[in-house]
């Protein structure tokens, strides 16, 4: 029962990360582009500013909750996609860096290359993150014990590269919609022009990567995610038609929920592992062999349980509190 639960707290904890971060991601990538000047990329930077740090505490708690419910299942991930994580590190650190540092100086030097480096933070996790989920639904080489026994060149192929492009435009596609609904004037209408552009791509990558899924993986023979899959399609060849409406606020909540039910599709599909053995499917792990025991999964249910809602309440209040759209005449730490 609890090896269950804390599967599905973990399936929301990056149901929110990518949701939430995927925007941030968006607009991180859209800096160096969309802003033609210098006030311009510091109000996209300002339209995320308030809340980056917090949509990033999501993958910080998930990875605490996996720690302290699977350990086993964080151990093999953790060591075996070292690299890749620790490059994902080094972009995020860069990223938040970046945030803080660039209005220190008024040298153009000294901007760009803050906001080349925000572009760069905010490429590489997503596109690593396509990877790792491409290679957690492909199977990885792990042994009988649990140990990652490959290296990090054994996580690249053309199915996990496809699912990286395929995150990567689809957080585009789902910042740049955040855009139109927090800029105006000429931002909002370049957001918009973008949006329809990338949109094209980001489906038709999508759409590769489901196609190439089937032959891939047998996540199709497993647990039936019903109507998820399905739902989470149509949302994403929605998008264009609120976009050419000039709705963009439903063309946000449609990138949003074909992230949030691809996403849950994934991590249905998975279950009961947690991560699939290439090697022999008796060394997968599962939420059975790689939990913590009873007592301790029902000691952080009563925390989570206390302390989640009051988590949820406060990055609630901060999006209502600043709600509103950022302009170039309003005040701006630039």
């Amino acid at each position: 029962m609890y090896e269950t639960l804390w599967f599905i707290l973990i399936t929301v904890l990056f149901v929110g990360f990518f949701f939430l971060e995927g925007f941030d991601f968006g607009v991180g990538m859209l800096v160096p582009f969309l802003g033609k000047e210098d006030v311009e990329r510091r109000v996209l930077i300002n339209t995320i500013g308030p809340v980056w740090d917090g949509n990033e505490v999501w993958l910080i708690t998930a990875g605490g909750a996996m720690f302290a419910a699977f350990p086993h299942w964080y151990a093999t991930l953790f060591s075996g996609f070292y690299l890749a994580l620790f490059l994902m590190l080094l972009a995020l650190i860069g990223r938040g860096v970046s945030f803080e540092f660039r209005s220190k100086l008024q040298n153009p030097k000294w901007r760009g290359l803050w906001d080349w480096t925000i572009f760069f933070g905010s490429l590489l996790p997503p596109l690593l993150w396509g990877v790792a989920l491409a290679n957690l639904m492909r199977g990885v080489p792990i042994d009988k014990d649990m140990n990652y026994v490959g290296s990090f060149w054994d996580l690249i192929s053309i199915y996990s590269v496809v699912a990286g492009v395929s995150v990567v435009l689809l957080f585009l596609l789902h910042g740049a919609l955040f855009l139109t609904l927090k800029t105006d004037e000429h931002l909002r209408e370049r957001a918009h022009q973008f949006a329809l552009k990338v949109g094209a791509l980001a489906t038709l990558s999508v759409f590769i990567f489901v196609i190439l899924s089937y032959f891939e993986t047998d996540m199709f023979s497993g647990v039936n995610p019903g109507a998820v899959p399905i739902l989470a399609g149509i949302a994403l060849v929605s998008v264009r038609y609120f976009l050419k409406a000039k709705k963009e606020g439903w063309a946000f909540i449609m990138t949003g929920l074909t992230i949030v039910l691809s996403t849950i599709t994934v991590f249905s599909c998975l279950y009961p592992r947690v991560m699939i053995s290439s090697l022999n499917p008796d060394w997968n792990l599962t939420i059975h062999n790689a939990a913590s025991n009873e007592y301790s999964l029902k000691v952080m249910t009563v925390i989570a349980l206390c302390t989640v809602p009051l988590v949820l309440a406060y990055q609630g209040w901060t999006y209502w509190a600043f709600r509103k759209r950022v302009s170039i005449k309003d005040h701006l730490d630039y």
